[in-house]
């Protein structure tokens, strides 16, 4: 759908049972990001960021609401369908890098390709790698780089089947200052330049204030 928005949910919530009854993870969260915004979700640890995240990744059904990713409806799918989206529509990065420890930097980075049976695999991967000036570490290992190198890989990897959709969780969260910003700038380009909705949750205000508008959570819920 042309004029869909990228992201729509609507009065999404997540209950979990606990031994000490049913906890709320998130409570009547609403939100629409348009396609081609950069948009960051602030707010304290335990407040629901990254449970929110990974609803909008089809990694987590909610309890309520409705979630429509690109005008498709999350509900109306199965998780070989969902899988089908997050590969084809979705490029996801992670604070923690989660990268391959087995894999070369090249072999992870075409990994969701070689998912999906493209015969190209491995020269979009390269080109991904070149793209985050890492063509020079095609055969190194995750433990062979930085921290700034891998989650170059992890966001190559991210954007190389073209997603329509990049999420990502705190990226600069485990690099410090100087490697962080060179991340925020990478991430950034990549984006204007690819035409890619961004929807990152951060602590890093700088990254905050690149992006066009905010949510800010708290206690589970979109607060002003």
């Amino acid at each position: 759908m042309e004029n869909s928005p990228m992201i729509l949910l609507q009065g999404v919530s997540l209950t979990l049972t606990s031994q000490a009854g049913p906890v709320n993870i998130l409570s009547d969260v609403s939100i629409r990001v348009e396609a081609g915004e950069r948009v960051a979700l602030i707010g304290p640890s335990g407040s629901g960021k990254s449970t929110l995240m990974m609803i909008a990744a089809g990694l987590e059904r909610p309890s309520a609401g409705r979630v429509v990713i690109g005008g498709i409806d999350f509900a109306s799918l199965d998780e070989d369908a969902l899988a089908e989206v997050r590969r084809d529509q979705i490029g996801i990065v992670f604070q923690s890098f989660h990268l391959v420890p087995t894999m070369t930097a090249l072999e992870n980075v075409a990994l969701p390709l070689e998912l999906a049976f493209r015969r190209d695999a491995l020269d979009l991967a390269r080109d991904g790698l070149a793209a985050v000036g890492l063509g020079h570490r095609l055969t190194h290992y995750p433990a062979q780089l930085s921290g700034g190198e891998q989650q170059r890989v992890a966001i190559a990897r991210a954007f190389v089947a073209s997603p329509r959709l990049v999420l990502a969780d705190e990226p600069t969260g485990n690099l410090d200052g100087v490697t962080g910003r060179r991340v925020v700038e990478l991430l950034m380009r990549l984006c204007r330049e690819n035409g890619t909705t961004l929807l990152v949750i951060t602590h890093d205000r700088d990254l905050a204030g690149l992006c066009g508008r905010s949510f800010r959570m708290m206690d589970g819920a979109i607060v002003p």
